[in-house]
């Protein structure tokens, strides 16, 4: 599937995990957890962002967030940088320590707010960390505990949670956990962890086609966590150019048809280009399909280099050079496509 470009909208409510490479801890000790706390402690005012809901596991992390004026990408850029470098250094190891970019998921806050908090902050049951929801509440690394009071977290907004659910700050947080119980039953949620029905269907413009056949509401993008409307106005708010992505998703151009398309401008088979060698034709057709993955189809420069048997910056300089090569020689995906697949 391509890669969708990151929808970093100031003010508005995100979902955000992150996950350790491989699924390796990212969290060894109490030190470590301290550490991303007070870098949150001081990120969080200074960014202006504000923090929901948040719990830390031991190979991954929720957080919902309402992100500051600067938007989304350098908080947890600052946040995420500084805590890996630290720990790599403490632990002694090296190398990549979070699985890919975090994913974010933008929500419709009227909809989908306790919900998420709910979700968030029921992980450690889920995952067998505490025995009950009594316990939860002594849970040290979540934002549960301060909203009940148990903890001190200055930099969480637990007020603004508690208002969701009325009253007094007493029979708010009465009504709070009596919701966070009714949710242990529901087990993890597919449908809180963003969309995907734009995706399946070959972008926006398939979908607005599809209502018009009385679909009726969709789920939408898989960044993207609301009913339609809310995905439309996003999308159109963030002025954002998927259709072509998209298009070439839809109809089947996958990295392997890449691979395909570029042997054939090459007289190589497939397979040479996922071979490794120095003659100059095949450095050539590499470097032009790793360009067209990259900036035709969106993929990851870590996906693309696992294929090649290549690192994420090689294939970064091998894109450049695909780049160079595409403009110099003419050598257009569009001129490789049935006429009218792309908007």
């Amino acid at each position: 599937m391509p890669r969708t470009a990151r929808l970093d909208a100031p003010g508005v409510l995100h979902h955000v995990i992150i996950r350790g490479i491989e699924r390796r801890k990212i969290f060894w000790d109490e030190t470590d957890y301290d550490d991303i706390l007070d870098r949150l402690a001081g990120l969080i005012p200074e960014t202006q962002t504000i923090c929901l809901a948040w719990v830390l596991m031991t190979n991954h992390a929720h957080f919902l967030l309402r992100a500051g004026p600067g938007g989304l990408s350098g908080f947890m850029r600052r946040l995420l940088t500084g805590y890996a470098v630290k720990f790599n250094r403490r632990h002694r190891r090296h190398g990549q320590l979070f699985q890919n970019r975090y994913k974010s998921i933008l929500c419709q806050e009227d909809a989908y707010l306790k919900e998420l908090v709910r979700y968030i902050h029921l992980n450690p049951l889920r995952a067998g960390m505490v025995e009950d929801v009594e316990q939860l509440k002594d849970f040290r690394y979540s934002g549960h505990a301060v909203i009940l009071g148990k903890q001190k977290r200055p930099w969480q907004d637990s007020d603004y949670v508690l208002d969701q659910f009325g009253g007094s700050l007493r029979t708010a947080r009465r009504r709070y956990l009596a919701f966070v119980r009714s949710g242990v039953e529901q087990g993890r949620r597919e449908d809180l962890t963003g969309g995907g029905l734009i995706r399946s269907l070959g972008g926006w413009s398939e979908v607005k086609r599809q209502r018009r056949k009385k679909m009726g509401r969709l789920k939408g993008d898989e960044r993207i966590l609301g009913d339609s409307e809310f995905v439309k106005h996003i999308l159109e708010q963030a002025n954002e150019e998927l259709e072509r992505r998209y298009a070439l998703a839809s109809r089947g151009w996958d990295q392997g048809k890449v691979a395909r398309q570029v042997a054939s401008l090459y007289n190589l088979s497939p397979a040479e280009i996922y071979r490794k060698g120095r003659q100059q034709v095949r450095m050539e057709a590499r470097s032009l399909f790793c360009y067209w993955c990259s900036r035709e189809l969106g993929l990851s420069l870590s996906d693309i280099a696992q294929s090649l048997g290549m690192t994420p910056a090689g294939v970064g300089y091998a894109v450049r050079r695909g780049e160079k090569l595409a403009l110099d020689r003419g050598y257009r995906l569009e001129d490789q496509l049935e006429e009218g697949i792309l908007k």
